[in-house]
């Protein structure tokens, strides 16, 4: 659990637990935790937690359609990756992308109104829920595992470019025993190249726990010959703190690392799980109740006095504002055109006649 202590007005100190794997030393036991940081990563969290319960909303609705995999309950993960890196510094995930599109730059507006299918969404309706991109944020990728390679790649790119540049790549517990996962370990090893494997153990790979899937659920020792570590997933500070240490661990040029965050997610595998068929309503429960990132970043600071009530909930009431003007906006922004069917298809070509839904439609493809 999280235990601060006041040092000053405004700050306070956090202790870390963190287990290692072929590492003499880990991230710093002690971290600590300004008034500002802390009431920026409670927003983004709560911003994230909104837009996710908002989705669902609009899911049962019928208004967003397709695959949908929601991030509600893992917010700790991809704030504290986001504050321990640079926005310079890339990232590539699965298809539960929502959350890093968001820490990535991207306005709520702009994925809500992608979840949607509307022109005002970030890959203007023709992504949806699992292909949004940003700048140093390559997705979104719909197919289990096959990021990884893709992450491996861009660190490649990192280290011939020589901008001392890292990469995230990220995947779960149900890709962990995927072949081209260990292949990618191995080149990233033989390479030192600058990559950062984080695993989001969130328990479930869609209805099949960790135990069923795995003989060796220690995912932050899978990478064998490449460093791990793993930390709580549910304690914002605990990843921050993890991930400045994994990041200049590749910036020194000792190649990859491996990071496993411990954590868990409220829905179900996709929207069309309803996630109490393998795990019970009480375990979810006990989640909620005694290792809420949200919670656990409220008490913390309230307890210490770093901020009120009040704060706290001045900056709900604005979430929520905020939130329910995306959603207004994502169901009254217009459907793409059937023009903008081919366009952006390629990144840089003249322009060119694609045929359409049949041989007599012509439509024009505009990079």
């Amino acid at each position: 659990l999280v235990s601060c202590f006041t040092v000053g007005q405004h700050n306070g100190l956090q202790h870390l637990r963190c287990d290692l794997h072929r590492l003499d030393e880990g991230p710093s036991v002690q971290t600590v935790l300004t008034r500002e940081d802390g009431l920026r990563y409670y927003r983004t969290m709560q911003t994230m937690r909104r837009m996710e319960l908002k989705a669902d909303q609009l899911y049962k609705q019928k208004i967003i359609r397709g695959f949908c995999h929601l991030y509600d309950g893992q917010e700790a993960c991809a704030v504290g990756i986001e504050a321990g890196i640079s926005p310079t510094d890339h990232l590539i995930t699965a298809y539960r992308s929502h959350g890093y599109t968001y820490t990535r730059g991207v306005s709520v507006k702009e994925i809500m109104a992608e979840l949607t299918g509307r022109s005002g969404g970030v890959a203007k309706g023709k992504g949806g829920s699992m292909h949004m991109y940003a700048k140093n944020f390559y997705g979104g990728n719909g197919i289990v595992g096959a990021q990884v390679p893709l992450g491996a790649g861009v660190a490649l790119a990192c280290q011939y470019q020589g901008k001392n540049e890292v990469c995230v790549t990220l995947y779960g517990d149900g890709a962990a025993n995927q072949g081209q996962i260990f292949e990618s370990f191995n080149m990233a090893a033989l390479w030192k190249l600058p990559c950062i494997f984080i695993c989001e153990n969130n328990k479930y790979g869609m209805g099949t726990s960790v135990e069923r899937a795995s003989a060796s659920t220690d995912y932050y020792k899978r990478g064998d010959y490449i460093p791990g570590l793993r930390v709580d997933g549910m304690d914002v500070l605990s990843v921050r703190e993890a991930t400045r240490f994994a990041a200049d661990y590749c910036r020194s040029g000792k190649g990859p690392i491996l990071m496993e965050l411990q954590t868990y997610r409220y829905h179900g595998h996709s929207m069309s799980d309803p996630g109490v068929s393998y795990r019970t309503r009480e375990e979810i429960q006990e989640i909620r109740s005694k290792s809420d990132p949200i919670t656990m970043l409220k008490d913390c600071m309230i307890s210490r006095n770093m901020a009120s009530l009040e704060e706290i909930k001045d900056i709900d009431a604005t979430v929520r504002k905020e939130i329910e003007e995306a959603a207004q906006f994502a169901t009254s922004d217009p459907e793409p055109p059937l023009e903008d069917l081919c366009k952006h298809i390629f990144y840089n070509d003249a322009p060119l006649e694609v045929r359409g839904t049949h041989p007599w439609m012509r439509l024009k493809s505009i990079s």
